[in-house]
């Protein structure tokens, strides 16, 4: 069970990440000035579907690709979803009350492969090698220059 203090921690923790204040204070971080996890401001595309409302409470993290998307989205239905808006873009949403429903590991795996959809090779290279993955760069969740 995570929080948005968890996501922070992790976000932070990737190399040469920044948080961003973005309107109404939300955090955004990003790499190499890449977004790469937000917390989303109301849109009309994303709604209560109870109440119509629109929902403050989305937390949007980069993915490699659509497949990568399809992926996640397929996997855990009940926890992350994506609107009309983000079609064709590789990103997904989660509603940050379903941080509860995500392991740390998970979390990890999330904001990671988000930052490495948006750093740079430099930076990714040698984050991969501190890791013990040195060599995989091409294999690495790596897209969106």
């Amino acid at each position: 069970m995570v929080n948005m203090r968890d996501v922070e921690r992790v976000a932070l923790s990737m190399p040469e990440a920044k948080k961003e204040l973005r309107d109404d204070d939300r955090p955004a971080f990003v790499v190499d000035g890449k977004l790469f996890c937000f917390h989303r401001t109301k849109r009309r595309d994303a709604v209560d579907p109870t109440t119509g409302e629109r929902l403050g409470d989305v937390l949007a993290l980069r993915v490699a690709d659509e497949e990568m998307k399809s992926m996640w989205l397929a996997e855990r239905p009940g926890v992350y979803f994506t609107t009309d808006h983000f079609d064709g873009h590789p990103w997904i949403l989660l509603r940050i009350p379903s941080l509860a429903d995500v392991e740390p590991d998970e979390l990890f795996e999330l904001v990671s492969d988000a930052w490495l959809a948006r750093a740079p090779k430099r930076l990714i290279k040698s984050w991969l090698e501190n890791q013990g993955l040195g060599g995989q760069e091409d294999s690495a969740v790596r897209r969106g220059d």
